[in-house]
């Protein structure tokens, strides 16, 4: 793979990490978000990332998480059922945070991984330049 081959894989992998990144601050924003637009409680939203055949990645679809709805009971809340029940986001705001961890350093990587090629290709630059 050439060097600026690597910067394009490092850069679709920045642009991906971003985004999932973004739906982790969503997830965590709406923690208690019980309703919505489209009515019912917030589900945790997950990327889902997909290889690309140039050997990037890419975010090739944002999907709900599946995991039920907690449910508490509280009878005062205006979203409350009849049996006082209120169905709160699938949300854990530790895994959460343990996911906006893991996908900040995954970024980070992949700024090093990004410069390391750029200064390679500088420093290229620079013997083609001398010779």
């Amino acid at each position: 793979m050439s060097l600026l081959g690597s910067m394009k894989v490092s850069s679709s992998a920045l642009t991906a990490e971003r985004m999932r990144m973004d739906l982790i601050a969503d997830n965590i924003s709406n923690a208690g978000t019980t309703r919505t637009p489209q009515g019912g409680a917030y589900r945790r939203k997950l990327a889902v990332l997909e290889a690309m055949a140039d050997g990037g990645v890419r975010v090739a679809n944002v999907a709900q998480d599946p995991a039920p709805l907690k449910e508490i009971h509280d009878p005062s809340h205006p979203h409350a059922d009849a049996r006082g029940m209120v169905q709160m986001p699938n949300v854990e705001i530790v895994k959460e945070m343990v996911d906006l961890i893991t996908a900040s350093r995954s970024y980070e990587a992949n700024i090093t991984a990004f410069n390391a090629a750029k200064g390679m290709a500088m420093r290229a630059l620079d013997i083609g330049r001398a010779g």
